[in-house]
């Protein structure tokens, strides 16, 4: 079984990244957001969540922010690209030089 896609912000696990696709919020929510990071192509990572279970704090450029669980599920996201990495024999190869 393979692992869960994530569509939107709310849906990231704590330790877990995504790239941003778009923001379905209010415009006024939408501008203040973006000015903070939260822009189509951006990296994000949940940094952790409250003990309650809302807020998220979120990584994006270099900021840590706090969104509730109503903003965080209208901000739709995708997985992050594997294409801008190392080959995966590459990667292998790299590994197996550190195992020895």
């Amino acid at each position: 079984m393979g692992a869960r896609k994530v569509n939107v912000l709310s849906e990231l696990s704590v330790g877990q990244s995504a790239v941003l696709v778009a923001l379905d919020l209010p415009e006024t929510v939408q501008n203040h957001l973006m000015h903070m990071g939260f822009v189509p192509d951006a990296e994000v990572t949940a940094v952790r969540r409250a003990p309650a279970g809302d807020p998220t704090v979120y990584s994006i450029d270099g900021l840590e922010i706090a969104l509730r669980h109503e903003t965080a599920e209208a901000i739709r996201i995708r997985p992050v690209s594997t294409s801008s990495t190392l080959p995966e024999a590459t990667q292998n190869m790299e590994l197996a030089e550190v195992a020895r």
